[in-house]
């Protein structure tokens, strides 16, 4: 039976020079809907997940897909007994996730999406370097077998150890992975505009592998820590078939 909270997960690189005016309008999209969770807005685009009843959440949808630079906005969706979120916040920023990186910009430029089921394959390739795009405590709780671990405490840190850890000369091929895919997609525009040519990462992260990949078949170890109040998600709490 489908649980009756629908969660929506999506987000954009879009150039959105006017983000301050779409703000007012959006949450008293999200307050009459209703839905709750969060929504960033910056000039790059747009990142968030919000939840509540279908119809909710679908109102929602219709709200910015109406907005031709909204029109072919993918979500991906998830199902809950109840909203994991205790109140519906529409916030202005910077960055739509905060690299603080001006070079990388997936408006221009990102890596090789690969699909959650060609991801064993490539990751499993000698000359493949794996790395987790997450923060230390995330990674903690599970990762892909093999991957390596930046130990950063947040995204902006990752920069670093790129730098320090990466050379575009000795390593040809690099891929990424993230919870929903917004940082490495980030992570991955940054390798191009520093010279990497082979950069891979995967399409809709680890929620859209669990999704998708059997758990029989799966390089995935423990758990993918989500930010909201179910906290972990692992093979068993993501539903192989997708829900309507």
């Amino acid at each position: 039976m489908t649980a009756p909270i629908r969660i929506a997960a999506f987000y954009k690189f879009v150039p959105l020079p006017d983000y301050e005016s779409l703000r007012a309008p959006l949450l008293l999209c999200c307050e009459s809907a209703p839905v709750r969770g969060s929504i960033l807005l910056a000039t790059e685009g747009i990142n968030a997940t919000i939840a509540g009843a279908g119809s909710a959440v679908e109102a929602v949808l219709a709200h910015l897909r109406a907005d031709p630079r909204f029109a072919n906005l993918a979500v991906r969706d998830a199902w809950h007994d109840s909203i994991p979120f205790r109140r519906m916040k529409v916030r202005l920023k910077k960055e739509i996730v905060a690299l603080k990186a001006p070079a990388a910009d997936p408006r221009r430029q990102v890596g090789e999406y690969i699909e959650p089921e060609d991801w064993n394959a490539l990751i499993g390739q000698d000359d493949v370097l794996v790395i987790d795009a997450r923060n230390h405590y995330e990674v903690q709780l599970g990762s892909f077998r093999g991957a390596r671990d930046p130990g950063t405490e947040a995204f902006s840190e990752l920069p670093r150890y790129l730098d320090e850890t990466l050379d575009a000369e000795r390593h040809k091929r690099v891929a990424l992975f993230c919870t929903g895919g917004i940082r490495c997609e980030k992570a991955t525009a940054l390798l191009l505009a520093r010279g990497f040519d082979q950069v891979y990462h995967l399409r809709g992260g680890i929620l859209r592998y669990l999704e998708r990949v059997p758990s029989a078949e799966s390089l995935w170890q423990g758990e993918c820590f989500v930010f909201d109040e179910r906290g972990a998600l692992s093979h068993v709490d993501v539903p192989t078939d997708r829900q309507t």
